[in-house]
């Protein structure tokens, strides 16, 4: 397995890492150690996680991803062997309710920043955290798919980015967390990061964890640029678009028993005609290739130069067997090609 440099740290991380946010609710306890042990044996070091998981977010089950994660850590005895991310929720989060984490006051503020690590520490049984990342920016954003800006006016109760970052640099020098990230930010949002790591001697972000597949290449229009000259690389994650891009659901858009279509009413709106027809179009071309759809829309992601690591997702240890091909593939300059032609004729669907 890769390693490639987390931001401009001495730390390194497996270029695909597990995403857990399944874990104590599609996926039990027992099932998530067996997808644990095979990810690790495959050589990943990378293990994502957030305080608000599993999904869908539910008070009844908050935490227990994170739970689950440190169980399995603590079982294996790889504390130092392991990268632990994690992330605090804020009011932006768009996950649904989640007024039983902090009630109505969480904002991105030292007094929710601190509470939040100290608990997230407390689930993962550790003493400190690799990489701690805003899950979502508090202001209003132009994200999920929305391909138009729409200004919405801060709110007066805003915390600024420099004070959440000053924060988060307490905690860093606490030791409580070695590193810090964003997700689901915005190219002006991270450069806000980084003006203020430099003009208040602050931590610097290493990383930006935002959505990025063959259905979703709005990373490149603004974010690549940044993440490639200011060395703070993606984590992408929906690598295949809430599994679109494993071509399972082409001409059965219908909710499949088991997966996630099935457990979130809401999945089948996904399912657009113009989303449909851009993953016929890439399931025919990989298989075509002699490929598993999903191993090329992985492998795609993990070739981008902007690309630090590709957070994979698995319900089932036979679904994680099949996303482990990726690692071997090389996507040929002509299958680029032929990618990237179907993306101008259907981009960002």
């Amino acid at each position: 397995m890769e390693s490639r440099a987390l931001g401009r740290t001495d730390l390194k991380v497996s270029s695909v890492g597990l995403g857990v946010m399944n874990f104590g609710a599609q996926t039990a306890e027992g099932e998530a150690f067996r997808i644990l042990d095979m990810a690790f044996g495959a050589g990943i070091t990378l293990f994502d996680t957030a305080e608000n998981y599993p999904a869908p977010v539910s008070a009844a089950t908050q935490g227990r991803s994170e739970e689950i994660l440190g169980r399995w850590i603590a079982a294996r005895r790889l504390r130092d062997r392991v990268i632990v991310a994690t992330k605090v929720a804020g009011p932006g989060n768009a996950a649904g309710d989640m007024s039983h984490i902090r009630g109505n006051k969480r904002r991105l503020d030292r007094a929710n920043i601190v509470q939040a690590v100290d608990d997230s520490l407390r689930r993962l049984g550790t003493d400190h955290i690799d990489l701690y990342q805003v899950h979502w920016p508090e202001r209003a954003v132009t994200t999920l798919g929305r391909s138009r800006y729409s200004w919405i006016p801060d709110s007066p109760a805003l915390v600024p980015i420099e004070e959440t970052l000053e924060a988060l640099g307490e905690q860093v020098q606490a030791g409580k967390i070695r590193h810090i990230g964003v997700a689901n930010e915005t190219p002006w949002g991270v450069l806000r990061y980084l003006a203020a790591a430099r003009e208040r001697e602050l931590p610097r972000i290493v990383t930006i964890q935002n959505g990025y597949s063959l259905l979703d290449r709005y990373f490149e229009l603004g974010l690549a640029e940044v993440a490639m000259r200011e060395q703070v690389g993606l984590l992408a994650y929906s690598p295949l678009a809430g599994g679109g891009l494993s071509g399972k659901y082409v001409g059965a858009p219908a909710p499949i028993p088991g997966s996630r279509s099935s457990l979130s009413p809401g999945f089948s709106a996904r399912f657009t005609d113009k989303k449909m027809r851009a993953t016929a179009a890439y399931t025919a071309l990989g298989r075509q290739h002699g490929l598993e759809p999903a191993a090329m829309a992985l492998a795609f992601v993990r070739q981008q130069p902007f690309t630090t690591s590709v957070l994979m997702a698995a319900s089932s240890p036979a679904q994680l067997e099949l996303n482990l091909h990726s690692f071997e593939l090389d996507l040929s300059k002509e299958l680029l090609k032929q990618i990237n032609a179907i993306h101008d004729d259907l981009p960002n669907p």
